[in-house]
């Protein structure tokens, strides 16, 4: 075996998003792409000496062929320890425990999320950091610069390292361990909730049904629902992790998650639903025809946090994403503790849990997390809510109509544009912010514009600045209109309206939510021409 110093030139376009670099699986393969990323990410992280790396991913297309690759890449840049899942197989969430416990110096994670997977799909990779959360900008913009001049790569010519058999074995100097990638997450989730509690609400007779949606969280879900805490075999589907997801869009909401809700609409509908993503990292939570809405869910869970062992010390704090509805601030206002808002990305949370500033945090886009590790963590939330049951006595219907009935309903929905022509889409955002400070003021109906920007986030621990955030227009009543080009896809632009209306009335808490929001729909369109400029009579995606 011996290190090899391969000529390369850069490719354009390798800048990490907020979930890292995201592409078809066909611009991966292109040979030297992944290499010179992940040369890039050896760059940036300087001596790599001594150190301990985390590997995985979410199973899908590509993921074995990219690990061998870096794991030779690893041994190259003189990486002492890898800790590799078996199969190639480790949950985000999964990947930010074990970087966490065994003191990685942090990890490297292969997913495109909730983007379809195959052949034909998309493929992603970014780098954890050493408190097992997603990089921070310098780290990603150090990574970026180093992409534009690269000259060549480092790896080794060693042969394949076998995946599928637990232990340990030698590539060059780097020692690579094979480890159960569900075994130290399980342990970490007994910690934190009641199983005692939820193993008896199933031996009860509680019915369930978790959709792994043939991606990463389903080894995890069936080892812990239907092997730890003694679900009935059946209550999760979906389980093996397949290389296209067996044709899903793993992204949990009610579109994709069409077969879920179709059981939980159903005359014999089990009592409560769940599904996860692609990596593991998001959640929906289905009641009996009562699809849970994840800025609710955070909400709810923050409200009934000392339910589970894990918080029963109370919550610090909570942090949302801007986008996420403001159900959650009315539970920090009764708690009396502080809530964040923060630009979409999981990792304008890290600051905020390293230096203990919040406890839960949470995104609308079916991401929820706390502080036992630095992502969102689907089957955390799923746990969570059983512990609610298991601990209340309630089913997710009744704690959902009691949450409305203290706190009030925020009303929301996000409207997605995808696959739009990303220059048609710059070009109507540009045009909205210059229009912004004209908006302030104007009545459109029952609503008049109390406030218009574009959001910046100062971080209250390091006093960075993120600036174009979103577009707010913010109504007198509290209602919001928010706008965003989103990052996460990898054709065109996607362009993303949220919709947010507070009401009060315990009347009016069981409304159609797209009803409740038509108003406020109309103010968006006419503000923004979004169909005129894209062309688009309609949303791709309504959740």
């Amino acid at each position: 075996m011996t290190i090899q110093a391969v000529a390369t030139t850069p490719f354009a376009g390798q800048r990490p998003g907020t979930s890292g670099l995201r592409k078809k699986v066909t611009e991966f393969q292109q040979p030297g792409y992944l290499e010179n990323f992940v040369e890039a990410i050896f760059l940036s992280l300087g001596d790599c000496s001594g150190r301990t790396l985390v590997l995985g991913g979410d199973g899908r297309y590509f993921n074995r062929n990219a690990i061998q690759t870096i794991l030779r890449m690893a041994a190259a840049h003189k990486v002492a320890k890898v800790l590799v899942g078996r199969g190639g197989i480790l949950s985000t969430p999964a990947v930010s425990y074990v970087i966490r416990k065994h003191g990685a110096f942090g990890g490297i994670v292969l997913s495109a999320s909730h983007n379809p997977g195959g052949p034909d799909g998309d493929f992603g990779i970014k780098y954890n950091i050493e408190n097992g959360g997603p990089a921070p900008e310098k780290v990603t913009e150090a990574i970026f610069a180093h992409t534009q001049s690269l000259s060549e790569y480092r790896i080794s010519d060693a042969g394949p390292v076998d995946l599928d058999q637990l232990g340990t074995t030698r590539l060059e100097a780097m020692t690579v361990e094979v480890i159960d990638p569900v075994a130290d997450y399980a342990e970490l989730m007994a910690r934190l909730f009641d199983f005692d509690a939820i193993r008896a609400l199933f031996q009860r007779g509680f019915t369930m049904r978790f959709d792994g949606m043939s991606a990463v969280s389903g080894p995890y879900a069936k080892a812990i629902i239907e092997g730890i805490l003694k679900a009935p075999a059946g209550t999760v589907i979906n389980f093996e992790p397949l290389e296209d997801f067996g044709g899903h869009h793993p992204d949990p909401n009610p579109v994709n998650a069409a077969e879920l809700v179709a059981i939980m609409n159903g005359p014999d509908a089990p009592e409560f639903g769940a599904a996860s993503d692609g990596d593991g990292d998001r959640n929906m939570i289905v009641g009996r025809g009562l699809p849970v809405a994840p800025s609710d869910s955070l909400a709810i869970i923050a409200a009934n946090a000392a339910l589970a062992p894990g918080y029963r010390a109370g919550l610090k704090g909570i942090a949302r994403s801007m986008p996420t509805s403001q159900a959650a601030d009315r539970v920090a206002e009764a708690l009396g503790i502080s809530c964040f808002e923060t630009p979409t990305g999981w990792k304008y949370f890290g600051n905020l849990l390293d230096a203990g500033l919040a406890t839960l945090c949470g995104e609308e886009s079916y991401g929820t997390g706390s502080s036992h590790i630095r992502e969102k963590d689907g089957l955390w939330a799923v746990l969570f809510w059983l512990n609610l049951i298991a601990a209340s006595g309630k089913s997710v219907n009744q704690l959902v109509q009691e949450h409305w009935a203290r706190f009030g309903r925020n009303y929301y929905s996000r409207h997605d544009y995808e696959a739009v022509d990303a220059a048609a889409a710059e070009r109507m955002m540009s045009e909205l912010r210059a229009r912004l400070p004209s908006l302030a003021g104007q009545s459109f109906g029952n609503f008049r514009v109390a406030q218009a920007d574009d959001f910046v986030y100062t971080d209250p621990v390091d006093n960075s600045v993120a600036s174009h955030q979103g577009i707010r227009i913010i109504m007198s009543d509290g209602s919001r209109i928010v706008l965003r080009l989103s990052g996460t896809g990898t054709e065109g632009a996607t362009v993303r309206v949220y919709l947010e209306r507070y009401e009060a009335d315990p009347m009016r808490h069981n409304l159609d939510t797209q009803e409740a929001l038509a108003p406020l729909i109309a103010i968006a369109e006419q503000v923004s021409e979004l169909k005129q400029r894209t062309g688009r009579k309609e949303p791709s995606v309504i959740t």
